[in-house]
């Protein structure tokens, strides 16, 4: 084990000494918003009653990778499986550049390979959350 902050972290997943799935991924590029442990628990604290929002990342296979859609994109389902019941299966044929280029709002993860992760996000966080930095 060693011990890395959130910056060091994202360095060592790019230089792929080591592997962070794409939720702790994201959830990185949050804490990327923070220089110190003080200014993460001064947030979190105010933070703290203003509410939380259930999540389901809902995968869309594109000819060359796949995007993890999140709450408040413009692809994200409207009524997203939250329970795996449904089976729910987005596909396309389109490559993740040309469904970037078409988008406009966005929150997802673009994963182009297990070493090749972006987080795009240009939407309101909801409940005073932070939005991830884009490293």
């Amino acid at each position: 084990l060693q011990w890395s902050s959130p910056v060091e972290a994202m360095e060592r997943f790019k230089s792929q000494e080591i592997w962070i799935a794409p939720p702790q991924f994201y959830e990185l590029c949050r804490l990327c918003n923070f220089s110190s442990l003080s200014q993460l628990y001064k947030f979190s604290s105010q933070r703290a009653l203003e509410g939380c929002e259930r999540w389901m990342p809902v995968i869309l296979n594109a000819s060359d990778g796949y995007i993890q859609l999140l709450p408040g994109d413009e692809l994200y389902p409207e009524n997203p499986d939250y329970t795996g019941e449904k089976k729910m299966f987005m596909s396309t044929d389109k490559k993740i550049e040309d469904l970037m280029k078409e988008g406009s709002v966005f929150h997802r993860i673009v994963i182009k390979n297990i070493n090749n992760l972006a987080v795009h996000v240009n939407i309101q966080a909801k409940y005073k959350h932070l939005n991830p930095l884009v490293i």
